[in-house]
């Protein structure tokens, strides 16, 4: 029998019959459509999840971390209990309303690597978004990756698996189902769950002015923290690493000016960067709070000439001093006012400045700016930016890059405000200095410095969730303070574990896998043909004789011819 078989093969191969050499190589067909070598069925790379917080009692952004699910793009016609997958350049809000309406199973948003690089009206278009994202919360897992050639090749495996599926042919859907290579997401970490105790730290420092104990008091205040849709994303170059960069350029130069008798200024000078800025200026509440209604000794008690609040400084050619309540004549605010508005049009006419009025709007959860907290506790207050409205983007996005900071915009910045605050402080004007009068020369306001400190502020994300008491952030800020400033402290805010003002969630930063898996309806073919090829063979060897026969006929009429 085994020689009659090695004959009819030796025959069937000869003849090339096509039906019988199709169903020996069969096997190795399925073995070629089969899954690939294990080390190219998975790649592993980081994801960055979307904010998830509660201010006041009200939840923000996503509450679920947890996601197993296969990918699909957004062309899909079903996106439900899916990984939407999607790119930056082609985002739009419609489509991740799209996602959200269809109850995905979760949305994978990728960036580019250089974010400098993307176009301006995607850029502008996104910041518009960021705020309408985070504006509700939702329960599907939201998350940023950054993209690689990797992730690429899977997004478009699956766009192009996504997009067969709206094919006129049901026959060209089947096709394309059972052939395209399909990815399962798999995150590496548990559910989110609530920080507890978690310590939001301000610094303060301070220089004391040279006279009597009842001398006024300025003070300058910057918040340090960053935010973004995405925590791990957030660098906030010019929201607010530009205002903490001038803040600390104040303290050197006037650090300087109080180290000499003859330039000992009567004024004290005291410096807080806050933390918790983008939280409703937590820090700064809790600053007030310590020093006006928990304290019998302290500067913000006695004689406050004003408080300078700094924020967004390192781009454009407009300064805009905004105010919750117009200073009156003859006050040390309108003075510096007026001060700031003659530095410019006689030292820097390239800029545009103005004053902008806004009342507060305690019924808004978020206050616009932060000298309203100042405001609020009935201390003369404003802020200075480069931006007419609080509700600018730029002051809320991960777009938000050291990019964005133009370092001789800065330097020109810090300069004007430099100048005006030390008129005010030794009173240049009325013992009759000349407008025009440059008090600080471009090597004592170095562009250089502000570079290196805009370098170390954006290199690591500053989100009020990441930056711990023991951060290196707050060492190193400390310790930079601690140069130029005396009695520099921390001080820490900790929300009420029975009302909380304020509530931060883990599982930011997580590990995805994308595994390569075939879809549902391949293992139906797949079956399908392993069945055929069984119940062929099954008759082959039922029908040997007859086989064996129609073969030999087939070989000797070849071999006729």
């Amino acid at each position: 029998m085994l020689e009659e078989a090695g004959e009819v093969l030796e025959s069937v191969l000869k003849a090339s019959c096509l039906p019988l050499s199709f169903l020996l190589f069969v096997p190795a067909v399925l073995l070629l459509l089969g899954p690939p070598p294990a080390a190219e069925a998975a790649h592993e790379f980081t994801v960055y999840r979307m904010q998830q917080y509660e201010l006041g009692g009200q939840p923000y952004g996503t509450r679920n971390a947890v996601l197993n699910t296969e990918a699909r793009t957004v062309e899909a016609d079903v996106l439900s209990r899916r990984c939407v997958m999607m790119r930056l350049v082609d985002f739009s809000y419609e489509q991740y309303q799209k996602a959200l309406r269809q109850s995905a199973g979760a949305v994978v948003i990728i960036l580019p690597k250089a974010m400098s690089a993307v176009p301006q009206d995607v850029v502008r278009q996104f910041m518009e978004i960021e705020p309408e994202m985070l504006a509700m919360e939702t329960i599907v897992p939201v998350y940023f990756a950054v993209e690689d050639e990797e992730l690429l090749s899977i997004y478009e495996q699956t766009r192009v698996a996504s997009t067969s599926q709206g094919s006129a042919s049901a026959a060209e859907v089947l096709l394309h189902t059972a052939t395209a290579n399909g990815f399962q997401m798999v995150t590496s970490g548990a559910q989110s769950k609530a920080v507890s105790d978690w310590l939001i730290t301000s610094l303060e420092g301070r220089l004391t002015g040279l006279g009597g104990e009842d001398l006024p008091t300025i003070v300058i205040v910057a918040h340090y923290d960053s935010f973004g849709v995405a925590p791990w994303l957030s660098h906030g170059a010019d929201s607010n690493g530009s205002g903490i960069s001038g803040l600390l350029e104040l303290a050197r130069l006037f650090s300087r000016l109080y180290t000499y008798k003859r330039t000992h200024a009567g004024y004290n000078l005291l410096f807080f960067a806050s933390g918790g800025g983008k939280f409703n200026y937590q820090g700064t509440k809790r600053w007030l709070e310590d020093n006006l209604d928990h304290t019998d000794s302290s500067l913000l008690q006695d004689n406050v000439a004003f408080v300078l609040c700094l924020d967004t400084l390192g781009r454009g050619n407009s300064l805009h001093l905004h105010v919750s309540k117009p200073p009156k004549e003859g006050t040390l605010q309108h003075a510096f006012l007026r001060e700031l508005e003659m530095v410019v049009e006689s030292q820097f006419p390239e800029v545009k400045f103005s004053m902008v009025h806004k009342k507060i709007n305690l019924a808004e959860d978020m206050l616009a700016w932060e000298h309203e907290r100042f405001a609020i506790r009935r201390l003369p207050a404003f802020t200075i930016s480069h931006l007419e409205s609080h509700r600018d983007g730029l002051r809320n996005s991960i777009m938000d890059t050291r990019p964005r900071v133009d370092s001789k915009t800065l330097t020109r910045n810090t300069r004007i405000i430099a100048e005006a605050l030390t008129r005010v402080i030794y009173n240049l004007t009325e013992k009759g200095a000349p407008a025009d009068l440059h008090i600080f020369t471009e090597q004592m306001i170095q562009q250089e410095q502000l570079e290196s400190v805009m370098d170390w502020l954006t290199s690591q994300p500053r989100a009020a969730q990441l930056v711990d008491k023991d951060s290196t952030f707050l060492n190193t800020l400390e310790y930079y303070m601690s140069r130029y400033l005396k009695d520099v402290k921390q001080h820490y805010v900790k929300a009420d574990k029975r009302d909380p003002e304020f509530v931060f969630y883990d599982q930011l930063k997580q590990v995805m896998n994308a595994y390569r898996v075939k879809p549902a309806i391949f293992d139906l073919l797949l079956a399908l043909c392993i069945a055929v090829y069984l119940g062929v063979a099954y008759v082959a060897v039922q029908h040997f004789g007859l086989l064996y026969k129609t073969v030999q006929r087939l070989s000797l009429k070849s071999k006729q011819q």
